[in-house]
């Protein structure tokens, strides 16, 4: 199923209640799936659930529980969830809009952020998008995704080989290596999206066709797709570097602002992916153009080869009686002659005014 890669109003959904639960998405997978991950330095408990009671006696111990939810159309799910763990209707109205833009709001209890994953499909060529949710307080983080992906599975794997730094320290320090994760992705795609871009400078170079030409615009298309996920990525991050909360520590405020520099140059790497597509483009229409005036420069030059042949042809092709140089033996001769040595004569000039 295609992803939304633009915002879509549904007019059924104007004029209703902010708090309203209504899944506002595309139905990506057919079955909701829970997994559950609850650790410390010296233990890890990995299992699936079948739905959110299981996880309330995971509420009252010290170690750090992350519960990663595929699918969002289950609405008795996030209800329960809701009221399990004291999730107000304006956090689980945003988990359910999928088309809204990244943000971040603390409430009581909960920070709430949101996020765009981006995924290149290579069948189809183009990218696309899907919205992720992150709710956390001291003990608990619950991440919501549209389909089950393995972005986060390097993320996993460090939790399953013990490592010291993401055992040790709470949900925060975990939201900022999933959130690290997302953008080191969107640097990846960028990395791999450069290779294509540039590709075409050669092709460029060679010949440029329509194939050409319409590849720059599918590849500028795609890029303007990409950016709309990271700029807006881009205010959340910043905001996130800036937000005072119990629920984050002081030991790790240094890393959520590493990732305002991450997503910086994530930032910066599609504006200069903007400017070589431009640059492209340029060199495109300069070279269909010098192509052209090739051409021109060619018809002219035939044109003006042709004119004094032509008007000579002209001279002796009226019908008058009295021509006298039609009466010569070697009229027709000396005429063809006349005209190679003009044409002759003309080739050389124009050599040497390097007009051709």
């Amino acid at each position: 199923m295609k992803m939304t890669r633009y915002l879509k109003k549904n007019k059924n959904e104007i004029g209703l209640s902010p708090q309203e639960l209504i899944f506002r998405g595309n139905q990506k997978i057919e079955k909701i799936g829970l997994r559950l991950i609850d650790f410390d330095e010296s233990e890890i408990e990995e299992k699936s659930i079948k739905k959110a009671s299981e996880i309330i006696s995971y509420n009252k111990k010290e170690s750090v529980t992350w519960l990663n939810i595929d699918g969002l159309h289950d609405l008795k799910l996030l209800k329960d969830l809701g009221e399990k763990f004291d999730l107000n209707n304006f956090i689980l109205a945003d988990i359910l809009e999928t088309n809204s833009r990244p943000k971040i709001h603390e409430f009581e209890k909960w920070i709430f952020i949101s996020v765009k994953i981006l995924e290149y499909d290579q069948k189809i060529e183009t990218f696309t998008v899907e919205n992720l949710s992150i709710i956390f307080n001291e003990r608990m983080l619950i991440t919501f995704q549209e389909k089950k992906g393995d972005i986060f599975e390097p993320v996993r794997d460090r939790i399953r080989n013990q490592k010291r730094t993401l055992r040790s320290s709470g949900p925060d320090y975990l939201v900022f290596a999933l959130l690290d994760t997302v953008i080191d992705h969107y640097l990846y795609l960028l990395s791999n999206f450069s290779e294509k871009i540039e590709s075409f400078d050669e092709m460029l170079l060679e010949e440029p066709d329509k194939k050409v030409i319409e590849g720059i615009n599918h590849n500028k298309k795609e890029l303007n797709h990409i950016q709309r996920g990271i700029k807006s990525a881009k205010d959340m991050i910043f905001a996130l570097s800036k937000l005072e909360s119990d629920f984050i520590s002081e030991k790790n405020d240094i890393h959520f602002k590493e990732l305002v520099f991450n997503i910086n140059q994530a930032s910066d790497s599609v504006d200069s992916l903007r400017e070589l597509l431009t640059d492209q483009l340029n060199i495109y229409h300069m070279m269909i153009s010098s192509k052209l005036n090739d051409i021109m420069k060619f018809l002219t030059i035939f044109s003006v080869i042709f004119i004094p042949l032509t008007f000579i042809a002209g001279i002796y092709g009226t019908n008058f009686d009295v021509v006298p140089e039609l009466h010569f033996e070697n009229g027709y001769f000396l005429m063809l002659g006349s005209m190679v040595i003009i044409v002759i004569l003309m080739l050389v000039y124009f050599k040497r005014k390097k007009w051709m």
